[in-house]
C-alpha cells in the first residue's frame, strides 16, 4: 500500500520535502509506520510538480525503481523548487505489473493524481465495470492496468459530466459510485485521493470498510510556515491532523482548509 504526499503553500525545493524531513517520504520507502499490508514501497515512486508560470502542464519524473536507488532523484531535488508538489512511493498490489504505465502520478492536461488504496480482487470484480461507465474520452486514455489508474479515470469522467458543478461533487460522486459497486460485487475498497490543479490540493480519505488507510494534514508549521502538507504519515513530530473518516478535505491557495464528511 503506497505512500502519498502532497505540498500547497511557498515555493519550496523537493529535497526539504522528499529528503530532510526525519521520517521523509524516502523513508517512509522502506521503514513505513503505518502500512496495513506489505512492509516496503520499493516497487517505483513518481514526484509531479508545477511551475509558477501559468497554462503549463505539470512536470512529472517516475521511476519503476525504489526511490533509494535512483541516483538522479537527489541532484534533481536540489535544484527543482515549486509551490505544489505531489509525490508517492508505491507498494504494487498482486498482478498489477511493475511498469512505467502503473507508475503514479497520473495527470491529464493541469491535473495530477495521486491514490493509496486498494480495490479487492479488481480485475475480476470492478474492472470492467468502472470501464463500462466512464466517458470516451477518458476510457481511451487509460494505458496501465491498475485500479488506481481507472479511479483516476472515472474521476475526470465525473469532472466532465459535472462541469459546473466544482470538483469536490466530482470526487463525493465517485467515491459513492465506487463504494455502491464495491458493494454490489462484495469486495472491500480503500479510496485515498489527492489531485490537483496546482492552485488547490482536494484529498480523500475513504474506505468501504474501517479503518481507512491513514492521512493527516498540517498548516503552517514553523518549519514549513504559508503551507499546507498532506502525507500518509507525519514526516516530523509536530501537530499533525489525522483526516475524519470518510472525508474530503480541500486546501484552497492561500492555504484556507475545508472539511466535507462523505
Amino acid at each position: 500500500m503506497c505512500r502519498l504526499l502532497a505540498y500547497l503553500g511557498s515555493p519550496i525545493s523537493l529535497e526539504n520535502l522528499l529528503y530532510k524531513p526525519e521520517h521523509s517520504l524516502m523513508v517512509q520507502a522502506y521503514q513505513p509506520r503505518e502500512m496495513p499490508s506489505g512492509v516496503l514501497n520499493a516497487d517505483g515512486f513518481g514526484v509531479g510538480w508545477y511551475h509558477s508560470q501559468k497554462d503549463i502542464e505539470p512536470f512529472i519524473y517516475k521511476n519503476i525503481l525504489p526511490i533509494w536507488n535512483d541516483i538522479n532523484l537527489l541532484s534533481l531535488s536540489r535544484y527543482v523548487e515549486s509551490k505544489c508538489v505531489l509525490a508517492y512511493v508505491r507498494s504494487a498490489t498482486s498482478e498489477q505489473s511493475l511498469d512505467f504505465a502503473n507508475c503514479q502520478p497520473f495527470n491529464h492536461q493541469q491535473q495530477l493524481f495521486l491514490h493509496n488504496g486498494v480495490i479487492e480482487n479488481f480485475r475480476k470484480t470492478l474492472h470492467r465495470k468502472i470501464r463500462s461507465t466512464l466517458t470516451p474520452e477518458f476510457y481511451e486514455k487509460i494505458n496501465g492496468n491498475t485500479d488506481s489508474e481507472h479511479i483516476f479515470a472515472l474521476l475526470l469522467s465525473q469532472i466532465q459530466i459535472n462541469k459546473h458543478r466544482p470538483p469536490e461533487y466530482a470526487l463525493r460522486t465517485t467515491l459513492l459510485t465506487l463504494s455502491e459497486m464495491a458493494k454490489r460485487y462484495q469486495v472491500e475498497a480503500s479510496i485515498n485521493i489527492i489531485f490537483s490543479n496546482g492552485n488547490r490540493l482536494i484529498a480523500s480519505r475513504f474506505a468501504t470498510t474501517s479503518p481507512a488507510p491513514s492521512l493527516y494534514w498540517i498548516r503552517d508549521d514553523q518549519t514549513f510556515p504559508n503551507s499546507v502538507i498532506i502525507a500518509s504519515e507525519p514526516l516530523f513530530t509536530s501537530n499533525w491532523n489525522a483526516f475524519p473518516e470518510n472525508s474530503i478535505i480541500t486546501v484552497e491557495a492561500d492555504c484556507e482548509i475545508k472539511i466535507e464528511q462523505i
